[in-house]
């Protein structure tokens, strides 16, 4: 799978794990560079607090453009260090 934003590949891993229809890349397989800090978090019911990174491909920032859950429920461990997309971050293989 690869997350594409900018014509860039911000992720490409084998090794996603699909939560809800959204592709959870390893740590490992995002190009940090990509990602800026974001203040954001919301709260889901079963996987827990969200926090959130801007994205920054071609000098452009698309904000709150991926997110990940340092701390999961214990309903969704598999999630723990792995980082999903959307906002016009294209996810395919």
């Amino acid at each position: 799978m690869k997350a594409i934003w900018q014509d860039t590949t911000i992720a490409e891993s084998d090794d996603t794990v699909v939560v809800e229809g959204n592709h959870y890349f390893p740590l490992s397989a995002v190009q940090r560079e990509a990602l800026q800090d974001s203040d954001t978090t919301s709260i889901c019911p079963w996987k827990g607090t969200a926090h959130y990174y801007h994205v920054l491909a071609n000098s452009e920032l698309n904000r709150d453009a991926a997110w990940y859950y340092p701390e999961p429920k214990e309903a969704a461990t598999q999630i723990k260090d792995r980082i999903a997309f959307w906002r016009g971050v294209s996810v395919s293989d």
